[in-house]
């Protein structure tokens, strides 16, 4: 029987990673890591540039996520140059990332979580695919989905200049402000976001909630972990992914703190371990108490259930109501289910494209008034929600505005460990007696999936090619051998 099983490359997310299953004598999961080969380096190389080109460097830290770290530098511009943008261009920013989730959660949904709950976890691997989804919902959804992402790249591209890679955020405002034309355009696009994320909510609700063993899978012990949750709220505490403060709720679901961006250190720390390249962030009131969860333990998430689980609401009406139905069948707030990331994941998908209606018919949306001048160049921090979770950006500058020193915490970074224990309790709970199978392990995956998460953002290794080490042990953690990529 083997001892460890080793799944390498983890499938359907952003990055590289392996899983490496430890196995006693009796085959069952004694322990289990989740291991990121890659190397973060993207601090170190963005010392010594010029710093109104930061929002466009670290754009390129992924190709899934450059909307968010484009917003969150360009936030970090405006507080490092002490200026604060005009009301319009706000909204145009808010605007252009409303149409960046529309597109991110479009994708994860249906092409990278989805097709564990639309096609099925123990399915063939051949057909835990967007192929396998179009076969499942139909040819009429499956071109649904491809016509709304392409909707929330095109706001995207109208407002940022380009659709991956944005460069309209300055300091101090935004590049391009929005003609008429434009403007009914977006807003024709933003209201078939709406009907289409109506869609998706029902057909989760049709193949996933009116599934007796789906939901006793959400429900199960395997996946679910009790943790802090944090998130970006309004004055009303409701959920905003562009401006607020971050809000951190305790696993009894009452706020623990409230904070500024200015003052994440006083709340945040970093942790690092020896066997991954990731670091793991906890509140430093609580501590770190290793990787374990409870209210003793400062370990947080973020991201779409640990946005929810933070506010006390959504801004808007139709997302409100998918919330609220959300706590009702799970059993109130917060709910600590990780498979419940997808369902929060869709009613956040509904709540952009209700907000970019909502910002598109503003009357201010089509204003000149889109910068104002920038001060001098001091320090700041910027803070947004990318698709992922919360998203910080940190920059000290020089007296000639050049970037002294850079902090980026991911929101990968940020559920980093809460994915690492998910891993573990999975498999503890899926895999007895040495019976492995590629449905069993697909299912291991499944709780870092729900994660949605972006190893590319989190890590980087420093040449541009993945390293790829095996190490085997046996039952007592001694090496058996190593096998590396030549």
């Amino acid at each position: 029987m083997s001892k460890v099983v080793t799944i390498d490359p983890i499938t359907r997310l952003e990055g590289h990673g392996k899983i490496s299953i430890f196995l006693d004598e009796k085959g069952n999961v004694e322990n289990a890591y989740l291991q990121i080969p890659e190397l973060r380096g993207f601090e170190r190389f963005c010392e010594g540039r010029r710093a109104e080109l930061m929002p466009q460097i670290t754009s390129r830290i992924c190709g899934v996520c450059p909307v968010a770290h484009h917003m969150c530098s360009t936030k970090a511009l405006d507080a490092a140059f002490g200026v604060d943008p005009p009301s319009a261009a706000k909204k145009l920013r808010e605007l252009m990332y409303c149409g960046y989730m529309i597109y991110d959660h479009t994708l994860h949904f249906f092409y990278l979580g989805g097709p564990d709950f639309v096609v099925g976890p123990e399915a063939p691997p051949g057909e835990r695919n967007i192929l396998g989804v179009i076969k499942k919902a139909g040819l009429e959804v499956a071109k649904e989905v491809i016509k709304h992402r392409a909707y929330g790249q095109k706001i995207t591209a109208m407002l940022g200049g380009k659709a991956t890679h944005p460069v309209s955020g300055l300091p101090g405002g935004i590049a391009k402000s929005l003609s008429e034309d434009e403007r009914k355009e977006i807003e024709k696009m933003a209201k078939s976001s709406v009907e289409f994320s109506k869609l998706a909510l029902k057909l989760f609700d049709d193949i996933v909630l009116k599934n007796e063993k789906y939901v006793e899978l959400i429900k199960s012990d395997a996946y679910t972990l009790k943790t802090y949750y944090m998130g970006l709220v309004d004055e009303n505490n409701k959920l905003n992914f562009y401006d607020g403060k971050v809000r951190v709720v305790g696993p009894d679901g009452k706020e623990f703190v409230k904070f500024h961006a200015s003052q994440y250190l006083d709340v945040i720390g970093e942790h690092v371990e020896e066997w991954t390249y990731v670091k793991f962030t906890y509140l430093k009131k609580v501590g770190w108490k290793g990787l374990v969860g409870g209210p003793d333990s400062g370990i947080y998430r973020v991201g779409p259930l640990g946005r929810l689980n933070a506010a006390d609401g959504m801004a808007t009406p139709l997302a409100q109501q998918e919330y609220e139905k959300m706590y009702e069948m799970l059993g109130g707030r917060p709910v600590h289910s990780t498979l419940a990331f997808h369902w929060a994941r869709l009613i956040e998908l509904l709540y952009a494209s209700e907000r970019a209606v909502e910002l598109v018919q503003d009357d201010e949306i089509t204003s000149k008034d889109i910068r104002n001048p920038v001060g001098a160049p001091g320090e700041g921090v910027g803070v947004i929600e990318a698709a992922r979770g919360t998203l910080y950006h940190h920059y000290k500058l020089t007296e000639d505005g050049m970037i002294k020193k850079a902090n980026l915490i991911v929101a990968t970074t940020n559920n980093a460990a809460s994915i690492c224990i998910s891993v573990r309790e999975a498999a503890k709970a899926l895999i007895s007696g040495g019976r492995v199978s590629d449905g069993l392990l697909n299912m291991v995956e499944m709780a870092f999936r729900a994660y949605d998460p972006c190893y590319a953002c989190a890590t980087h290794f420093a040449i541009g090619k993945m390293p790829l080490e095996v190490k085997i042990y046996d039952h007592e953690k001694n090496l058996l051998k190593t096998i590396t990529r030549p």
